[in-house]
């Protein structure tokens, strides 16, 4: 199982403005460092949460058939573009979706198959599905819940304070990320 990026978020939770005035910078001298870290604020927050919080496109490689389905990773879950099977031959076929349910209301989202669905003849052993989703809050940073744009905050407040060392996230951004966190079994 792994995931490749397709299309990565076109914004930043928080803007460059909001980050200067947590700061409380008012140079430009530091523009390019602070929208880096705003970055790294948000893969962090994202890989702390199992969440992506602006709207992003990835597909989600699955090994084999499992035959009870499987979740999407990355909640929020907007749409699911496509399900690809792989035959041995690596020739592609996209799964009508009379193949499967799509469970979209779950967290994480979850694909099953319906009655009687007998999967494709060959299909190879490694990433045998590949399921093309989109996910996030919205396209806007003010879509992102309001604790979790305060734990960005926090974070390049941090990193910003502690440039060049290898610090902790904030204990501060912790508790307000936790009742985000998608817990994984």
């Amino acid at each position: 199982m792994s995931l490749q990026l397709v299309t990565p978020p076109a914004v930043e939770p928080v803007t460059l403005a909001e980050a200067k005035a947590h700061l409380k910078v008012d140079t430009t001298d530091d523009d390019a460092f602070i929208t880096s870290l705003i970055t790294a604020a948000r893969t962090r927050a994202e890989w702390l949460t199992h969440r992506a919080l602006i709207t992003q496109s990835w597909i989600f490689w699955r090994d084999g058939w499992p035959p009870d389905g499987f979740e999407l990773p990355l909640p929020p879950f907007q749409s699911l573009a496509s399900l690809t099977a792989y035959d041995l031959n690596d020739t592609a076929t996209v799964l009508d979706a009379s193949y499967y349910r799509l469970d979209a209301a779950g967290v994480p989202a979850r694909i099953g198959w319906k009655e009687a669905v007998v999967p494709p003849p060959s299909l190879r052993q490694f990433n045998t599905l590949a399921a093309q989703f989109t996910c996030g809050y919205g396209a806007a940073g003010s879509d992102v819940p309001e604790p979790i744009r305060r734990a960005l905050l926090a974070i390049v407040a941090d990193l910003y304070t502690h440039r060049g060392d290898e610090a902790p996230t904030p204990a501060a951004a912790l508790a307000l990320l936790e009742p985000y966190r998608v817990m994984q079994l």
